[in-house]
């Protein structure tokens, strides 16, 4: 246990007076934008594009034949689909919702429904501490991104390449990532998006650490397959959708879109080519193995028309995320989107209301995992170590919010109410002795001191507050542990692999 605070200044963590949730689950309603003919619209016009612009799939003979097999009209690379024909190919067989499942069974993780998983950013090459500054990834701040999303209460997820550890040989790096999320957590953790073959070593390094025959009928990975954005799939993102769809595992079928380059400038024109991309990806994911799981993805943003750059936290990338919980819930699939996204260089007033804004749009639209969940900067060039506990605090909140008001008869204190009368406080009151750790969410990076001790203590901001809780949080991780066997097992795999090519600096 950790110890408590002393003179009001934070020493470490306050201790969880509640076990750790797994996930959260939803307790207020969704929050919805378009009407039911605004939805009937934008579906519609998604068959459109489906049907007289269709999708290009490059570099992958197989999947042109199994289309062609299903009925579509295949043209070169071009896939064209019937109105009507995906979205009666998704609902037949896709599963509204399922458990991918943790090494440790007390952190599965629910996806669909009413539940939502937040998992830490994913692909930034550089890292930003504020004692070290922006620099290049290694494999040591991949370790300790692990160890410390292992150490945080409010995220549910290890994700995937929290950063990309570019001291490594950029052709097998996944090995090591993989084994790094294995080893030092045993919460639901990402596979290798880019190729079949890195896939597939993700699946072999499953089936050393849950069993063969556990795998084969469990989620026990989870893909994000992205297009490229406009209505194109390549076969590095098709590849891995097949592998994992093939072996029942997860896929998050995501188009990336920066409105005005990769989709129309418009609100509306952008909601149906994300529709239009995504369920051509879900269609394929059912077509080589139906039932088998798979997510709506949504990365909608903007960009500005000055510059060119990715803009987050934008009423219009709202809207999007929103609609899109909408469409997700009218197919009867999961919601896939992203959270506390930013194009702020430090983690300072821009990259929080930015973060905030993204991720109280992601939970309002019902998403059922949210990438990008903490330290997010710099349009997803930088994981910030400061951001991460900033952005988990944030992420403890809104959990708390999305559990809504509590009405017990406990928490009614209408007994408390009578017992203190009119005019007394209820400092003192056996009711607020019972409940005040409990009753009020308490963030870890907040200053809630007087000026005066605020100054006595350096006078710090939050992100300075937040450097010395990663600090404190990483030199708290306990080693969960692994079966030497299984470890030995990954351990002799990677080496197997790696000594199957030499290194390259590209993929």
């Amino acid at each position: 246990m950790t110890k408590a605070r002393t003179s009001r200044r934070r020493k470490s963590a306050p201790p969880q007076i509640e076990p750790r949730a797994p996930f959260i689950l939803r307790k207020l309603s969704s929050f919805n934008v378009l009407s039911d003919a605004g939805l009937e619209q934008i579906e519609a016009n998604a068959d459109t594009i489906l049907a007289q612009t269709g999708m290009e799939f490059q570099d992958d003979p197989e999947i042109l034949q199994i289309f062609a097999d299903a009925g579509c009209d295949v043209d070169g690379t071009r896939v064209r689909f019937a109105p009507g024909f995906c979205r009666k190919t998704i609902t037949a067989t896709a599963p509204s919702r399922f458990t991918q499942h943790a090494r440790n069974p007390a952190n599965n993780v629910q996806l669909g429904g009413d539940s939502t998983v937040l998992c830490p950013a994913w692909g930034p090459p550089f890292v930003h501490d504020l004692d070290r500054g922006r620099r290049y990834a290694s494999y040591q701040d991949f370790t300790d991104l692990v160890k410390l999303h292992h150490t945080l209460p409010w995220l549910h997820h290890s994700g995937g390449v929290v950063c990309e550890p570019v001291d490594l040989p950029a052709n097998k790096r996944h090995l090591d990532m993989l084994y790094t999320h294995i080893r030092h957590s045993d919460r639901a953790f990402m596979g290798a998006f880019i190729g079949a073959e890195r896939a597939g070593h993700a699946i072999d390094m499953a089936r050393i650490v849950f069993g063969e025959a556990f795998v084969a009928e469990n989620p026990v990975l989870y893909c994000v397959s992205n297009t490229n954005a406009p209505l194109v799939m390549d076969s590095h993102m098709s590849g891995a959708l097949k592998t994992y769809a093939r072996a029942g595992q997860p896929v998050a079928c995501t188009p990336w879109v920066l409105t005005g380059a990769m989709s129309p400038a418009t609100v509306a024109g952008t909601l149906a080519q994300v529709l239009a991309e995504t369920m051509a990806a879900m269609t394929l994911t059912q077509l080589v193995n139906p039932g088998a799981p798979c997510l709506m993805g949504s990365f909608a943003s903007t960009m500005s028309m000055k510059s060119g750059a990715p803009t987050f936290g934008t009423p219009e990338a709202g809207l999007m995320v929103l609609a899109a919980g909408q469409l997700a819930r009218r197919l009867g699939v999961p919601l896939h989107t992203v959270g506390t996204l930013s194009a702020s260089k430090l983690p300072d007033a821009q990259s929080q209301q930015e973060a905030a804004w993204g991720l109280m749009m992601s939970m309002f639209a019902g998403a059922n995992l949210i990438n990008h969940a903490t330290g997010w900067l710099e349009g997803g060039l930088v994981t910030s170590f400061e951001k991460t506990i900033v952005d988990h605090d944030l992420c403890g909140k809104i959990g708390r919010f999305f559990d809504g008001i509590d009405m017990s008869e406990n928490a009614q204190a209408m007994d408390a109410i009578a017992t203190t009368g009119p005019g007394q406080h209820f400092l003192g009151s056996e009711h607020t002795q019972a409940n005040f750790m409990s009753a009020l969410f308490r963030p870890w990076t907040p200053d809630d001191n007087s000026f005066e001790q605020w100054h006595a203590a350096g006078e710090k901001d939050a992100a300075q507050r937040a450097n010395g809780i990663w600090k404190e949080q990483l030199a708290a991780y306990k080693d969960p542990g692994l079966d030497p066997e299984i470890d030995a097992a990954l351990q002799d795999y990677i080496a197997a692999r790696k000594a199957e090519k030499p290194d390259q600096d590209y993929f």
